[in-house]
């Protein structure tokens, strides 16, 4: 068998034959050669057309358009926090302006200020009310909320109040809980969330935790009948007053009651004996205010003068 050759066709072809050992070692020689050329071609086409960097650039640039789409999302988070937090600064330049104009109707009203005692540490106690939300603010906005809302609170009850005692001068000004229920004590906690005493966790505190010694006389800050004298759970030893009026007073972790169910008390009447019952971190009367079955803040009442 012979192969032609044809390279040129002003030279004359040139023949192989396959016959000779020789002839036939060239032949695979060259096709082999040929071979490897076409695999040398291939993986150089191969490299070129599914480069690894051609890869690694692609998946930067995938990368760098999650990060743009990421960055737009955190710009917009965060404008909506600055936007929040500029309206929280109105609210409270607005709580401010609530704040004075309640300092002129408390001149008018004649409301007083309460006495504090920071010398001891504070003794609060209450039945645990856990928080139901958990806010998912940033903490300062949270704390500034938090505030804001509690203020707002006092204030709304506290310009209750005095519209009351403005415009409705025929109110029986005895019926209406007045002042403080223990004498020469001092408010170490307030109404709202607070971190609970035994605990270390958020809880609503529903009153405000007055301190004083054991054995100081509660009285009773408006007159009413009595409506329960026992124990509560948490509360400890608790007198409850009816009004009349849609309001009820509670006074809690009395040492020792002095009234019963079902008797007539006048203002300033003796209640019970402060003490620590119940879950108290020490002699405290826990002090609340009802008003047509739904708690409220009594900060307001408490800092009222009675007018005579």
């Amino acid at each position: 068998m012979n192969i032609i050759l044809v390279s040129d066709s002003r030279k004359a072809p040139r023949s192989i034959d396959l016959r000779h050992s020789r002839q036939r070692l060239l032949a695979l020689g060259a096709l082999a050669g040929s071979v490897l050329a076409l695999i040398a071609l291939g993986v150089a086409l191969s490299w070129l057309i599914y480069s690894p960097r051609d890869h690694a650039l692609a998946e930067v640039r995938t990368l760098r358009a999650q990060l743009s789409a990421q960055r737009a999302d955190l710009d917009s988070a965060q404008r909506d926090l600055n936007a929040l937090a500029v309206k929280l600064g109105q609210l409270e330049a607005q709580s401010l302006r609530l704040g004075a104009l309640g300092e002129r109707l408390a001149r008018a009203g004649k409301l007083d200020g309460g006495e504090f005692n920071f010398d001891t540490d504070p003794a609060i106690g209450g039945p645990e009310v856990p928080l139901q939300q958990v806010s998912a603010l940033p903490q300062d906005i949270d704390r500034g909320l938090t505030a804001l809302r509690l203020r707002f609170d006092a204030q709304q009850t506290q310009l209750g109040l005095l519209e009351r005692l403005l415009l409705d001068r025929k109110v029986d000004a005895a019926a209406q809980p007045s002042g403080m229920p223990v004498a020469n004590g001092f408010i170490d906690s307030y109404y709202g969330p607070r971190t609970d005493p035994f605990t270390g966790g958020r809880e609503f505190h529903t009153g405000l935790d007055i301190d004083a010694p054991a054995g100081t006389p509660i009285t009773s800050v408006a007159r009413g009948i009595v409506s329960f004298a026992g124990v509560r759970n948490g509360y400890g030893n608790v007198v409850e007053v009816d009004h009349g009026n849609g309001y009820l007073t509670r006074y809690a972790h009395a040492e020792k009651l002095l009234v019963h169910v079902g008797e007539p008390v006048r203002v300033g009447q003796e209640l019970a004996l402060v003490g620590s019952t119940g879950r108290s971190t020490g002699p405290h009367v826990h002090f609340e205010v009802w008003y047509r079955g739904k708690v409220i803040n009594p900060l307001a009442f408490v800092k009222a003068r009675r007018r005579l």
